[in-house]
């Protein structure tokens, strides 16, 4: 039968045209083996030539080859390799990333608190900083400005100068499209399709590169955590709003226009609560901070004023359904509720290996007790299959900017190691 819409000369065409995905001639999903090859070692922490061609399946002459330019490059060192008690003669020789070839900078922009990390080529915290804002949702030239200094006050305490910086990663709340720099809509500033990357990479005088803050703690999570052996997982955040990276052979997934993984704002209930985004019914209407709070000041008169933010109310709240509160434990226990709903609707979508809860929410224990894990399995397809781990990873705020970090290291490291060795 013809399928509908397509007449006898397109499908001729079809079946002329041969099959198979048509891939560019050179596909960019396959870095270079420079590129491979320095990673491995990055990864590694120390290892031998020798090591890294078996670990790649590839010929020792290739990576001695290799290896001698990036050493000449300064991007990797010689050093002594662990050796077996009793051993005798020359002390084995490993490799290791050189932590002094390169220094980045990354940032957290959060609603109260924005936060920033330096590290180096290696991956190693080197300075860290806080900066606490006074409101909820600004202007984007004060945002600015508040990176700046917050990137100011990091460059003071490790004794360097601005000029010893590669790049900045920034991460913040929001649908980002990262590969334009652009932030299409954030509930922490006033504004729609603003040019973030340019406009701190102007300030700065320095690369950026942004990213929504989900994917950036997932880069944490893939760089330095759980998700470091793994091909797939999924990390679902929880802070003042909700968020989700996901991870696919080991690389980042964004969506074709980079704005994917938008969990919080799918949605689980028709014409339901309001959410910050202005739509009803999200997810994170239900789930995040400000439900929470919205919450408590209907069932337990607990309101927001000048001296009691949301934290406050939150700490409040749950102190009271530790201490027994009907009223507060339903509350918990309704969004816990609905944060199953989500959890299960990523594991029936994505089949991931692991599922990590993260953010200061997890904290919280209401939100992730056994009846609400129980309720994912029970809402989970789970006929004749292995059900993922879900595991709680409670990190606190400075691996959001080390993520963001590590969003920088990355296209610096790509930049650096990408050409191949002329013969």
């Amino acid at each position: 039968m013809m399928q509908a819409g397509m007449d006898e000369s397109g499908a001729s065409a079809l079946l002329q045209a041969g099959c198979g995905p048509i891939l560019p001639a050179h596909d960019s999903t396959v870095p270079p083996l420079r590129q491979q090859i320095f990673e491995c070692v990055r990864s590694h922490g120390q290892i031998s030539r020798i090591d890294v061609a078996k670990h790649l399946s590839v010929s020792p002459a290739s990576v001695t080859t290799i290896v001698s330019d990036l050493i000449a490059g300064g991007l990797l060192k010689e050093v002594e390799a662990p050796r077996d008690p009793g051993s005798r003669g020359r002390p084995p020789v490993a490799l290791a990333v050189r932590p002094e070839a390169g220094y980045v900078v990354g940032i957290k922009l959060s609603d109260l608190v924005h936060t920033g990390v330096i590290i180096d080529f290696a991956g190693r915290p080197v300075a860290e900083a806080r900066l606490h804002r006074p409101s909820l949702r600004t202007e984007v030239d004060l945002l600015v400005e508040e990176a700046d200094e917050l990137l100011t006050r990091m460059l003071a305490e490790a004794g360097m100068d601005r000029s010893a910086i590669s790049a900045v990663g920034l991460g913040l709340p929001g649908i980002v499209d990262h590969f334009r720099g652009l932030i299409l809509w954030s509930p922490i500033l006033r504004g729609l399709e603003i040019p973030i990357a340019r406009m701190m990479s102007e300030r700065m005088g320095l690369p950026v590169q942004v990213d929504n803050d989900a994917n950036v703690l997932t880069l944490a999570e893939l760089w330095y955590g759980a998700g470091r052996r793994l091909p797939d997982f999924a990390v679902v955040t929880q802070e003042y709003g909700v968020g989700m990276g996901l991870v696919m052979n080991h690389r980042l997934y964004r969506g074709a226009n980079s704005v994917g993984m938008e969990l919080g704002h799918t949605k689980v209930q028709l014409d339901g609560a309001l959410c910050r985004c202005g739509q009803r019914g999200c997810l994170e209407a239900y789930v995040s901070d400000y439900a929470l709070v919205r919450e408590a000041s209907v069932a337990l008169d607990l309101h927001r004023t000048e001296s009691g933010s949301a934290q406050v109310i939150l700490e409040s709240l749950y102190d009271q359904a530790k201490a027994g509160n009907e009223a507060a434990r339903t509350i918990f226990r309704r969004a816990g509720r609905f944060l199953a709903a989500g959890l299960a609707n990523v594991i029936n979508l994505f089949d991931p290996s692991l599922v990590i809860l993260s953010g200061a929410r997890m904290r919280y224990d209401y939100l992730y007790a056994e009846d609400v894990l129980k309720e994912v399995r029970e809402l989970t397809l789970n006929k004749g299959r292995k059900l993922p781990r879900v595991e709680i990873n409670a990190w606190g705020d400075l691996v959001w900017a080390r993520g963001a970090a590590t969003l920088a290291l990355s296209a610096v490291t790509d930049a650096r190691t990408s050409a191949e060795v002329v013969e």
